[in-house]
């Protein structure tokens, strides 16, 4: 069975998020230390090769307006890099406003310490990303 992978895209790290094999609920799987270009496609290779992943939903930032700002240029250069790669798998870009926001409010509210909170909350956000992608399929 194939799986839709999400991921929160940072400069310094990559939140991955993997659905149940019915594409019904979103888990968070880990969090990729960025090292380049070349490496971090590597590293979504393995995960994509090891749960057989048909579709990625990428968190694309954007400004409370709607506008693409810095960032959100950024994950369009990182979804060009993607595509070029894994050109048989469909990538969807996922507006992620306020994803890490809630992610984080989610961790405070449940007691996470801010240490763990840092090494958590990139894993959170594509987990917030993924199941929203999902949410709004189920009702299609």
């Amino acid at each position: 069975m194939s799986r839709i992978m999400g991921l929160d895209v940072g400069d310094k790290t990559i939140g991955v998020a993997l659905s149940d094999p019915f594409g019904w609920t979103a888990q968070g799987l880990k969090t990729v230390q960025r090292v380049g270009i070349k490496k971090d496609l590597q590293k979504l290779a393995e995960i994509i090769n090891k749960y057989n992943v048909n579709k990625i939903v990428v968190g694309l930032p954007k400004n409370m307006d709607g506008t693409i700002g810095h960032q959100g240029q950024k994950i369009l250069e990182f979804n060009e890099k993607l595509d070029e790669k894994f050109n048989n798998i469909e990538i969807i870009q996922w507006d992620e406003r306020l994803t890490t926001a809630a992610a984080e409010r989610t961790l405070i509210e449940a007691d996470v310490s801010r240490k763990k909170r840092k090494n958590v909350i990139d894993k959170m956000a594509a987990v917030y990303i993924l199941q929203g992608y999902l949410d709004s399929i189920s009702k299609q």
